[in-house]
């Protein structure tokens, strides 16, 4: 069986912005745990969206009266 290889953008996206350019020499799993758990809370609910009308998505969310 061929091994596939698929990237969606949101992987990429993880990649560049977080992984790239960082030294992670010394850094303990639970350390990065951690900061992945920041990044993906920042990413899924502090990041500006254009689609959004350039607000957070809870932001959004709170302007159509949608409050979780």
């Amino acid at each position: 069986m061929p091994v596939r290889q698929t990237q969606t953008r949101r992987d990429r996206r993880i990649k560049n912005e977080m992984f790239y350019g960082r030294d992670w020499a010394g850094i303990t799993l639970e350390k990065f745990i951690c900061f992945l758990d920041r990044y993906i809370r920042w990413y899924n609910e502090k990041r500006i969206k254009l689609s959004l009308g350039a607000m957070s998505p809870v932001k959004y969310r709170q302007h159509l009266g949608i409050t979780t």
